[in-house]
């Protein structure tokens, strides 16, 4: 008898074990997942951001915006649309993305001291955004596309990912690592490594909340460990599914900023 239980357990075991094998995702569905929970949610959405931008010396600047996206399809082409409010300086300033599958995102800047618009080349995507030490392609996200992707350790609440540039001459890093969580599959954290493979640059998100039905990371942070300091955004009166308008973000409204952003 005790050995019929024995063996009856073991082969319960081993059946529980394969099918959680069988159910595990592989590492294309987890990222396109992390994908569609950092960038995609709702068809569109609007939030308020305050950047805290701290050097290494422990000095701090602020920048306050909004932001407005809108999805062509889940996973697929978007528009972004971000008005500075404060500070002074920067007030009125624009920076609008249309992001694509297929080629380089288009990028624009306009600064209002100086009525010109700028278009952000394809080169400048990996550097700083406004002084910040997140970088333009943070705003609209990196493609899932542009790297190859390696499950290399699974915890009980995490995935972890190792992404790799297939073009790595393209970036400043060499691959950098993603822990996604499994409930909702928002990443909460990424580690860069840069070409010599020491730790460059972490990014995490501080805080989740859920919003209308959405994983929304509210505070973020990411950290510059070559040169030191860190940039803390903080995201409130964050909505989802509002109705923006495609024709929002056109050329046109760079000068003109639509009443989606005017306080």
């Amino acid at each position: 008898m005790n050995k019929i239980f024995i063996l009856t357990s073991a082969v319960l075991a081993f059946i529980a074990g394969t099918t959680n094998a069988i159910a595990a995702p592989a590492v294309d569905e987890i990222i396109n997942r992390a994908n569609l929970a950092a960038y995609y949610g709702g068809d569109d959405g609007r939030a308020e951001v305050v950047m805290t931008i701290t050097d290494s010396q422990n000095r701090a600047r602020v920048r306050e915006f909004i932001i407005l996206r809108l999805d062509q399809k889940d996973g697929g082409e978007q528009k972004f649309y971000v008005y500075f409010t404060k500070p002074t300086d920067f007030k009125r300033t624009v920076f609008m993305v249309h992001k694509h599958m297929d080629r380089d995102d288009d990028r624009w800047m306009y600064l209002p001291k100086l009525a010109l618009v700028k278009r952000i080349a394809g080169s400048d995507k990996r550097t700083s955004f406004v002084g910040a030490h997140f970088f333009y392609e943070d705003v609209s996200g990196r493609s899932v596309d542009e790297d190859t992707h390696e499950l290399i350790e699974e915890t009980a609440d995490r995935y972890v990912v190792k992404n790799t540039p297939k073009n790595p001459a393209d970036v400043e890093f060499s691959s950098y690592t993603v822990w996604i969580d499994k409930k909702n599959f928002m990443p909460m954290k990424a580690e860069y490594l840069d070409k010599e493979g020491r730790r460059s640059r972490v990014v995490e998100a501080l805080e989740v909340k859920d919003i209308q039905g959405f994983p929304t990371v509210t505070k973020s942070r990411v950290q510059d460990l070559v040169s030191g300091g860190e940039t803390i955004s903080e995201f409130k009166n964050i909505k989802y599914n509002i109705g923006l308008q495609d024709n929002i973000f056109t050329e046109r409204y760079l000068k003109k900023p639509p009443k989606e952003v005017r306080n």
